[in-house]
């Protein structure tokens, strides 16, 4: 997957818990650790603005696009 999740980082620039984000967002702890290993396919954009509300954060800040291999052939077909 060429979007890396970078919310480890900001929870820690943050000084911020794991669970003390899901409990003030409203997610699990279980989904938020899923979110920061990247283990999803995607992110509701309601939860991401909460993220950054309580982060004080964009959501760049967050996600990282590396490309891949398989992201070669994206050119080729547009």
């Amino acid at each position: 997957m060429p979007i890396l999740m970078r919310l480890d980082v900001m929870l820690a620039k943050r000084r911020v818990r794991s669970k003390t984000l899901a409990q003030a967002i409203g997610v699990t702890e279980a989904n938020l650790s899923l979110l920061k290993s990247g283990k999803v396919s995607g992110v509701r954009l309601a939860t991401l603005a909460a993220i950054c509300r309580y982060l004080d954060c964009q959501p760049g800040d967050l996600m990282e696009y590396v490309p891949d291999d398989s992201d070669s052939g994206l050119k080729d077909a547009v």
